[in-house]
């Protein structure tokens, strides 16, 4: 390929790698992602839990074949506000949860303390 096909992959934006400097434009809702892929491997317990979940829910004389996909579309309207809020909790590491205190902390005291002064007071050092 000469460098003038090459350019005009880019520019259609249809195949090939982005150059970093392009920018990306806004997603609309209506694009949004429509396929998910879940990875267990790491996870082995709710691996373990959910195929013996499909294996009880399968155990039947009649209909289809019940998927991940019925009970994920099942489960996910019954998330409440509280299970959202426990999934971003979760989601922190720990230098980010200190820094979330650190940043409570001098909102509510009306401080800027540094991340160390702050680590200072709290541990008493």
């Amino acid at each position: 390929m000469n460098e003038e096909s090459n350019k005009e992959l880019v520019e259609t934006g249809k195949r090939g790698r982005r150059k970093k400097e392009q920018i990306q434009e806004e997603v609309p809702a209506e694009e949004l992602q429509y396929k998910f892929f879940v990875d267990l491997r790491h996870e082995k317990e709710v691996l373990d839990q959910i195929l013996k979940m499909l294996k009880d829910v399968n155990n039947k004389p009649y209909g289809r074949e019940i998927t991940f996909k019925d009970l994920a579309v099942y489960a996910v309207p019954k998330l409440l506000q509280k299970d959202l809020e426990k999934i971003q909790e979760s989601s922190l590491n720990e230098m980010e949860r200190v820094q979330r205190l650190l940043d409570e902390h001098n909102e509510k005291h009306k401080t800027t303390l540094s991340l160390g002064e702050f680590l200072v007071k709290k541990l008493n050092i």
